[in-house]
């Protein structure tokens, strides 16, 4: 897709459901679920939103709507069709192995995807800021946390990640998706992983372990029953692990009461602490 493209696709305001082929990935294609307000401009946020399992990138954007309307925020949903991008290797764990567990090129993980969709945006004129914000739910949550722990950090104005099945940990001990082992990563990538204010939003009834969709492979076991004490575990690890660094862990995290797995609730509450003055 060229820069012209997309800004024809998203000249008119509104709602835009764009086909997007990353260069990298020909064979995949993707989908960006677009909400432009009649009250953004090129100097206004733009919010990257990746969804669950479920892979209903047009909900989620139509989560965002009401925030994009109130703040004039340009919305972007990357949506990973399951025809595309079938299973938690290719989506959730970013395309960093191939089937047989080695590893792919660096620029041909899905994590990087995300940064090429803004880099567009700015060629397209559709913004001129050089940063992004970027929130994922569940499965959308574990593809932007593992995400961070690989990609430069310089284009995300915040990154969070909520109500995720299971964390990567912020360790080289462990082979990767357990860890961030075996990919080519150096101690200066976990310590800049640990040093970005990422989120992490947890749905404070988010604590159903019988789901048919909670991951129960031994080390997200390992990580607690449910998702809410497995982002406990999370924050308590990237601690423990920037205390033998001799590094600050600048994560933080966000109780949303009342909420359980639920994407669209977690959306509002996401875009509310991001621009209604929650998180300020």
């Amino acid at each position: 897709m060229s820069p012209d493209d997309l800004l024809r696709a998203l000249v008119q305001p509104g709602r835009a459901r764009i086909p997007y082929l990353d260069r990298y990935s020909p064979d995949r294609p993707l989908v960006l679920e677009c909400f432009r307000p009649q009250g953004h401009n090129p100097d206004k946020p733009v919010v990257i939103v990746q969804h669950g399992m479920s892979r209903n990138g047009a909900e989620y954007c139509e989560a965002w709507v009401p925030a994009a309307e109130r703040h004039g925020l340009l919305i972007v949903a990357i949506t990973f069709s399951k025809e595309a991008w079938p299973d938690a290797v290719t989506y959730n764990n970013g395309h960093v192995l191939a089937e047989d567990g080695s590893l792919r090129p660096r620029e041909c993980w899905s994590q990087a995807i995300p940064g090429r969709v803004f880099a567009l945006l700015r060629e397209a004129g559709m913004t001129r800021r050089d940063k992004t914000y970027l929130w994922g739910h569940s499965a959308g949550g574990q593809f932007v946390h593992r995400l961070l722990a690989t990609q430069p950090h310089g284009i995300f104005e915040a990154v969070g990640a909520a109500n995720s099945g299971w964390y990567t940990l912020p360790t080289l001990d462990l082979p990767y998706p357990d860890g961030l082992g075996g990919i080519g990563l150096t101690r200066e990538d976990v310590v800049r992983l640990l040093g970005y204010p990422l989120v992490i939003f947890s749905g404070g009834q988010d604590i159903d372990g019988t789901a048919e969709n909670f991951p129960r492979h031994e080390a997200a076991m390992a990580q607690g029953p449910n998702r809410f004490t497995r982002a406990q575990f999370y924050i308590a690890r990237g601690q423990t692990e920037a205390a033998k660094l001799g590094v600050p862990c600048r994560w933080s995290r966000v109780v949303v009461p009342g909420v359980a797995h639920e994407g669209m609730r977690m959306s509002a509450f996401a875009a509310d602490y991001w621009f209604g003055g929650a998180g300020g």
